[in-house]
């Protein structure tokens, strides 16, 4: 078993390490009944500010409640794995090997298959840099390291050898910590967890449009309070990124985008993270900090996708949305180091830089790990749970497209 202790964080001090900007390669969506669509952008939502006010200028809190009995949520209890994510990694390198095939330039087959250290979602990515400073952060994750071996001898370049990690979430000790979370009876006055997570969708719904403005129409755009709240529907993207040493190919839901996406895929796109949150009830200290841990929470999931702004909502205890507040993601830890200092986004992304190293030195060759980290503990732990094998992380479909997509190099490289 190999440990990553983390007691003291001044090893992690100081400027942060090499940082590759996210950039969108590919995308997927989930259309409303979470059938996957690769290559799809058909779920993309365009921000749009929720109203606070009527046409008379009234003030008006929105009940973010309203809707809850028609809710269509999704069911969480079925383990999704990886695969959405490779579905579309595979999708994308088909198209690309199409491409390759018909380009005149010869474009290399080499470059058709997507490269990275570590493959995994954004939510994983996010209990890892939020780890120093979140005690409450406890996690289970399966890892493997997957390669196509059996054509290794007839290689001709070892940069074909790139060998990836693939990360996902232990699927049965989230449920558990759902079943727990959802057992807990709230105290008197505060909403179920049910209710506060259907406040976040909620506002999402009344803070996007399915259309870019220009094309949208007036009864949909005041109409959105009467839309049914349905969590099935989602844009997912799809991103090269790097911290420290590590390549990383990562993938997340994205909330929705300001105005549209560029057509230069280069260029950054405008996304937009929605949040709700508590009203802060005063400047006391106590409560700052409260919110500020908060925003190494937002901070981590919208840094580590490219996602410049955030949205954050704030509501009252029973859930009437009282105001927003516009975010700049870069801005917020110098923000944070000004206040109540909470948290350092430095030390964040180095320590996580550290962990990755340790990640790709433990997970080599067969097998399936699991990596773990307690409540309260600083510590993350790395032990081998199966010796052979991928276990359910990487599905076999996927496999066996990478397998005929390596003997197609080689081929190419034979032919040469």
């Amino acid at each position: 078993m190999a440990a990553f202790p983390f007691h003291v964080l001044t090893p992690f001090a100081g400027k942060s390490t090499t940082i590759r900007r996210p950039r969108e390669f590919t995308y997927f969506s989930f259309d409303d009944e979470h059938k996957l669509l690769p290559l799809s952008d058909a779920s993309l939502s365009y921000y749009y500010p929720a109203f606070f006010q009527h046409a008379s200028l009234t003030p008006h809190r929105v009940d973010l409640s309203a809707g809850f009995d028609s809710f269509r949520q999704r069911d969480d209890g079925v383990d999704e794995h990886l695969d959405a994510l490779l579905d579309t990694l595979q999708a994308h390198e088909e198209r690309e090997l199409e491409r390759a095939r018909d380009d005149a330039e010869e474009r290399k087959l080499e470059d058709v298959r997507c490269k990275a250290d570590v493959v995994t979602w954004r939510g994983m990515m996010t209990k890892f840099l939020t780890a120093p400073f979140d005690d409450f952060n406890e996690f289970e994750m399966n890892a493997t390291c997957f390669q196509v071996r059996h054509h290794y001898r007839y290689t001709l370049d070892r940069s074909m050898l790139t060998v990836s990690s693939f990360v996902e979430e232990n699927h049965q000790s989230k449920e558990a910590q759902r079943q727990s979370q959802n057992a807990q009876r709230p105290r008197p006055g505060q909403a179920s967890q049910e209710l506060m997570q259907f406040w976040g969708y909620k506002f999402e719904a009344l803070s996007t449009l399915p259309q870019p403005w220009p094309e949208a129409t007036r009864e949909s755009i005041e109409s959105r309070d009467e839309v049914v709240v349905n969590n099935h529907a989602q844009y997912c993207s799809i991103v090269r990124t790097g911290i420290g040493n590590t390549s990383l190919i990562i993938g997340g839901e994205v909330d929705c985008v300001l105005g549209q996406k560029p057509d230069n895929i280069e260029d950054p796109v405008p996304w937009v993270e929605l949040k709700t949150t508590a009203e802060l009830q005063s400047n006391h200290p106590r409560e700052l900090v409260k919110f500020e841990r908060k925003l190494l929470r937002y901070w981590a999931q919208s840094f580590l996708l490219g996602v410049p702004i955030i949205v954050v909502g704030f509501r009252t205890p029973n859930g009437l949305l009282t105001g927003m507040q516009e975010l700049k993601t870069q801005r917020i830890p110098s923000e944070v180091k000004q206040g109540q200092r909470t948290w350092d986004g430095n030390v964040c992304i180095n320590f996580t830089a550290a962990f990755l190293d340790v990640l790709k030195a433990t997970v080599v060759g067969e097998g399936v790990w699991r990596i773990r980290r307690r409540k309260n503990q600083k510590v993350i732990e790395l032990m081998k749970v199966e010796e052979s094998g991928t276990g359910q992380i990487v599905k076999e479909s996927f496999k066996v497209h990478r397998e005929k997509l390596m003997a197609l190099e080689i081929s190419a490289k034979l032919g040469q």
